[in-house]
Formats: C-alpha cells, sequence, structure tokens
C-alpha cells in the first residue's frame, strides 16, 4: 500500500470530511491506522513530513532511552535485528517514514491547520495553509512540546556569548571554541551534557529536579522490570497526586553505546563543574555572573533516591514473583560535592571561559490555534483519556495523557485503540464503503 501523500490543494478546499486528524507523527499515524481499518474516511495533516520532529529537533548522536522493543505502533512492530537496543535518530527517522505507506495513510504533508473553531451549524470549521475544510471530527495529535521555552535570564547573557535551545542543538563540533554550560539536567539537559562531555569540552551544568533511573538492574533493563510490574500500564488518575503527575520531568538515562547510567557524579569526578540550580544572572563589566543555588548535593541524592527506589519496587517485585535474577550491589556514589556552605555559587561567564548555554529547560505547549473552549487556566486542554467535554474534539500524544508512555512509542498504541473506538463510534453513519 501507499500512503496518499500531498502537500497541495488536492480538493481539500472546501471540502467536507468525517474526520480530521491534525498531526502526522506516531500519534496522528497510529489513529490513521485504526480509521483506516474500520472504513472512515479521514485525512491527516500534517505541517511538515511525518517525522519532522524527530529529524529537526534531535541532536546527532541522540538515541532512544526505551529499548527498542517498546515501539510499537498500531500494526507495526520494531522488526530490526537488536530488540534490546536503543534506535538513533536516523534509525528513529527511517522506521517511523516507512509507516504511512504500510497502511495507505490519507497523509498531507506541508499542510498546517492555523485556526480550528466549531462550525454554526455542528461540527469543526479549519482553517489551513491549503484552505479551509470542516469535519464531523477533529483528533488533535500535535504533542504537548511545540514552544521551546529561553527564560527571561537568557536576556541578561552577554550578545558573544551563543545561545541556544536544546532543541536546536546539534553537536560539539557546531557550537563555537570554549565552555559550554547546559542549563537543566532533564532527559536532554543530561545527554547533552554527557555528549559535550564525551568530546573532551568543558561542561557546566546547572542541575535540576530531575530524578534518575538506572539503565539495568539484576540482569535486565530496568524498562523491561517496570514493563512486566505493569507500570507503564498505570492510569494518570492512581497516580498520587492525580493529574499533577503530568508536570513530572521524566528519569535521565541513556540509549547510547548499547545503553547505560547517565551519573553526573563520575562526570564531576572526571572533570564536569556541577551547579546548583540557577537563580539570577547579573550583567558585570561586559559579562555576566551567574548566581546558583548551593542544591548540587539535594539534587544529586535526591535522582539517586529516585533510582534506589526504584530498585527497591524491583526487588519486591522478584521476591513476590520467585523470579530467579542475579543478586547486585547497589549504587555507591563516587564524588560528592562540597558542603553547602562550601559551594562556589558564583560563575562569571568570560572569566570561565564559557562561549556558549544551552538552555534544556523543556518546552511550552502552543494551543492557540485550537479556538474551543477546552482549556484550563493554564493553557492545557482538559479531557478524558483525550476526550474533551466538546463532542467530536479529541486530542491524542499528550504526555500523560493515561499513562506514564502516553507521549511516546511505548503507549500511544493504546491510546490510539481507546481513543478510536470513540471516533468510530461517532463516525459509524458516515463510514467510507
Amino acid at each position: 500500500m501507499t500512503a496518499q501523500v500531498s502537500g497541495q490543494l488536492d480538493g481539500l478546499d472546501g471540502r467536507h470530511v468525517p474526520v480530521v486528524v491534525v498531526g502526522g507523527g506516531q500519534a496522528g499515524l497510529s489513529m490513521s491506522w485504526h480509521l483506516v481499518r474500520a472504513g472512515v474516511e479521514h485525512v491527516v495533516l500534517e505541517r511538515g513530513t511525518a517525522c519532522h520532529d524527530w529529524a529537526d529537533r534531535r541532536w546527532d548522536a541522540f538515541t532512544l532511552v526505551t529499548p527498542n522493543w517498546q515501539c510499537q505502533l498500531p500494526g507495526y512492530a520494531y522488526d530490526g535485528g537488536d530488540p534490546d537496543g536503543f534506535m538513533t535518530r536516523d534509525q528513529v527517522v527511517a522506521w517511523l517514514s516507512r509507516y504511512p505507506a504500510t497502511f495507505g495513510a490519507p497523509l498531507h504533508e506541508g499542510v498546517a491547520v492555523t485556526a480550528l473553531r466549531e462550525a454554526p451549524g455542528g461540527g469543526f470549521a479549519l482553517t489551513t495553509t491549503a484552505g479551509a475544510l470542516t469535519a464531523d471530527q477533529v483528533v488533535v495529535a500535535t504533542g504537548g512540546y511545540h514552544q521551546p521555552v529561553l527564560p527571561a535570564v537568557s536576556q541578561r547573557l552577554p550578545d558573544d556569548v551563543v545561545q541556544l535551545h536544546s532543541a536546536a542543538y546539534r553537536s560539539p563540533e557546531a557550537l563555537p571554541p570554549g565552555a559550554v554550560l547546559v542549563v537543566g539536567s532533564g532527559q536532554s539537559g543530561a545527554q547533552i551534557a554527557e555528549d559535550l562531555h564525551l568530546a573532551g569540552r568543558e561542561v557546566h551544568l546547572a542541575l535540576g529536579s530531575a530524578p534518575r533511573v538506572a539503565r539495568r538492574y539484576r540482569g535486565r533493563d530496568c524498562v523491561a522490570w517496570l514493563h512486566d510490574m505493569g507500570v507503564y500500564d498505570v492510569g494518570i488518575e492512581a497516580h498520587a497526586g492525580g493529574l499533577s503527575k503530568r508536570e513530572s520531568t521524566n528519569h535521565y538515562v541513556t540509549g547510547r553505546g548499547g545503553g547505560r547510567d547517565i551519573d553526573l557524579r563520575a562526570f564531576a569526578r572526571d572533570g564536569l563543574h556541577l551547579h546548583g540550580r540557577l537563580e539570577r544572572v547579573s550583567p558585570a563589566h561586559g559579562s555576566a555572573v551567574l548566581r546558583f543555588a548551593r542544591t548540587t548535593a539535594a539534587s544529586l541524592d535526591a535522582a539517586d533516591a529516585v533510582a534506589e527506589s526504584i530498585k527497591d519496587d524491583i526487588d519486591r517485585w522478584i521476591a513476590r514473583q520467585g523470579i530467579d535474577a542475579p543478586l547486585e550491589a547497589r549504587y555507591a556514589p563516587v564524588w560528592r560535592p562540597p558542603a553547602p556552605e562550601d559551594e562556589d555559587v558564583d560563575l562569571d561567564l568570560h572569566a570561565a571561559g564559557v562561549a556558549s548555554v544551552v538552555w534544556a529547560v523543556g518546552f511550552r505547549a502552543d494551543f492557540r490555534w485550537v479556538q474551543v473552549g477546552v482549556f484550563d487556566g493554564t493553557g492545557a486542554p482538559t479531557h478524558r483519556r483525550g476526550v474533551t467535554a466538546v463532542p467530536g474534539l479529541h486530542f491524542l500524544g499528550l504526555p500523560w495523557l493515561h499513562t506514564w508512555g502516553s507521549g511516546r512509542f511505548a503507549g500511544v498504541a493504546r491510546d490510539a485503540e481507546h481513543l478510536a473506538e470513540h471516533v468510530v463510534r461517532r463516525a459509524a453513519p458516515s463510514r467510507a464503503a
């Protein structure tokens, strides 16, 4: 089968389509697979290409942090020769690019939706770069990471210091000579700091509150243990804190080199400079002095505590199930920072030779084009497993839409199947023959 890919008008302008899927990444394509299978007429509108986000917003040495066997889209599983390995950026792009053609996705690439409104007579009106169309139902599958965040203090850095968001980072060689400051220790920040450190660059890393997880424990990848334990099956409502779980930071670990821990203490032992949370930036004599909180030790200890608590959970699971798994010594810190009162909390960028700053402080969702009243006071869509209070408007591919894996390959297939049942049921009278 071949995907129906187009960036032209191709009859979209003025057309009515029973279902419009906005977004042609893994979430939108997963929904399309179910709709094709159910015979529901629809189109998938993608402003770029089906995998542009993977190609355009990941660095050269990027790898998945979850094993390849978790890459399970509807009707399309990872079929390479290394299921326990971790695909590189280019391998993910190649794998995902083949997906639309496997089921004849009605995919229109290069078509951006600029406005979505409720239509006066019912359904929805969409304004796109390929014209206007209407739909009975819309599935918004654009993810939740739209606008890279640059904090206000970035404006106080000297003009000669190169600044970029983690989404724009590509490689150590693409940055100017000199030391690099990475702000943020989530998945991207920790992995970019590792990338720079392994390349021999002098690196400063401002730590946040991100937890970490061991890559392997007691003979298996921790992801495999957590999968068997059902951790990825727990809905958000069942978690302590409920919907606030959506604000959680993911654990840092890496798939690089076949997969391993990211041990920031080991990096510090080998010369990487760790700092606490960035508090303020003060311009000074053509440079800037950055002040960090005295939180380095607390951040490292908290991240280690999470990693060890996950091992505790795995130990209990192994004992309950009577599994014969090898014992393993627990992590012992290989480096400790100075006591908080002895921390050097100031960093003069020019004096330290810092020529570039990578801001790894996250993204902001931007649903301003969805002009329908389904958002809370923070601009996040309100929904239950992707179903909103406005009949026919759905969301898919959001972080923690239902479970930990909802925004990733690990859980998007299940979310798509659940949501497709709602879409197909509403579309039943207008199914394509």
